[in-house]
């Protein structure tokens, strides 16, 4: 998949970028060792002549894209296939569009599976220095009356030993749980967060005032906004009401016009500005149906489903989501990036990720800066080859 593996220094010429807010042209970029050295204007770099330049022809460059919440690639899914050939295979098909930092996610399921898929993620990132940032463990401790796709065979209280085992053998590895915060109390929640770990209120049937209590009592944020939570109501804002209300909290959302009306989308990015987020959520990038840990998962043409008719986490890359936001919101190209790189990666604390800017990890996308298409994905400073889905 590599393109070709780059000299450990290089300079990137002619393109356009968002350092700050405004669009800069003519700039010019050195690359050593896979961070951005310098970022300056052509002909004031002063850069070393017998460099290799690669001129990229007026492109438009943007952070690499950081997805915290990826369900499986192209045919396959982490919570089916517990694996590190697994984890490659996803990484790999969501590289290919775009997202250089991604959260593969486990969904509810047994707690030995838990414990094996942190075996598998530590063994993974020791051994690839590549976008694979951690664990997202959406689950089991939710609302079955909120699963969605989740097996309620396996959703479950929390419970403390297990919580213990999780936040012990997790440190550094689990980065962020979805849970149901009105199931939690104070000692569980401080136990998670000690362990370093983001905790993100969904599939839950918290009322507004649990929802705004949870706030206080340290989660972050909220998943997949308006999806598999309390809806906003006028006499009971809910969980959804809860979360467009807080000036503090954090908001994914999936932006395929399927999970959420485009509408819904609009006013979530108006109201939350610079707190929300775009995630993919995506369960496969294939198109055939498939059986998912006791789960079966239908393709009907453009989105999975169960058996029951719940969405099945969702058919589009982070790429997808944000050339949606651009065609069918109204937010403006900065805004559509921060969601898709900087917003996420603040909420993570990742602090070289996010931004094109000197002595940030060299995670880019290479776009046309006409339409948008993605031409190239560099990531660490290796040029990947992008793709795109009819």
């Amino acid at each position: 998949m590599t393109l070709n593996r780059m000299n450990t220094s290089f300079i990137l010429r002619n393109f356009l970028c968002y350092p700050q807010e405004a669009l800069e042209s003519d700039l010019c970029m050195l690359i050593e060792n896979g961070y951005i050295s310098k970022l300056a204007r052509e002909g004031q770099a002063g850069f070393d002549a017998s460099l290799p330049a690669y001129d990229l022809n007026g492109a438009l460059l943007v952070p690499g894209f950081i997805d915290l919440q990826v369900n499986g690639g192209n045919k396959v899914f982490f919570t089916q296939d517990i694996s590190e050939v697994c984890l490659q295979r996803i990484y790999q098909d969501h590289l290919a569009f775009g997202t250089t930092g991604m959260l593969p996610t486990l969904v509810t399921t047994s707690f030995s599976n838990m414990m094996q898929s942190l075996d598998v993620v530590r063994s993974y990132m020791s051994a690839h220095l590549n976008g694979v940032l951690g664990l997202h463990l959406e689950g089991p401790y939710i609302q079955k009356e909120k699963k969605g796709a989740h097996n309620p065979k396996h959703i479950r209280l929390p419970q403390d030993a297990e919580l213990k085992e999780i936040a012990k053998s997790g440190e550094g590895i689990v980065k962020m749980m979805t849970i149901a915060p009105e199931l939690f109390n104070q000692y569980q929640i401080d136990m998670l967060l000690e362990a370093g770990i983001v905790l993100s209120a969904g599939h839950s049937t918290a009322t507004v005032g649990q929802a705004v209590d949870s706030f206080s009592r340290g989660v972050q944020c909220v998943t997949h906004l308006y999806n598999a939570m309390s809806g906003f109501q006028s006499r009971e804002p809910g969980l959804a009401g809860a979360a467009l209300n807080s000036e503090d909290a954090y908001a994914s959302i999936i932006v395929d016009g399927l999970h959420c009306h485009y509408t819904s989308a609009d006013i979530a990015c108006k109201l939350k500005k610079g707190k929300l987020f775009l995630i993919s959520d995506a369960s496969f990038l294939g198109r055939e149906s498939l059986d998912m840990d006791g789960v079966h998962y239908t393709f009907t043409g453009d989105r999975y489903v169960t058996a029951e008719g719940n969405l099945a986490g969702s058919n589009i890359t982070m790429y997808d989501a944000f050339k949606n936001c651009l065609k069918n919101l109204s937010v403006s190209l900065p805004e559509a990036i921060a969601m898709s790189s900087l917003i996420p990666a603040e909420l993570m604390r990742l602090n070289n990720r996010g931004l094109i800017k000197e002595g940030f990890l060299a995670d880019l996308n290479v776009l046309n800066p006409q339409n948008l298409s993605l031409q190239r994905v560099i990531s660490n400073g290796e040029f990947y080859e992008a793709k795109s889905r009819v």
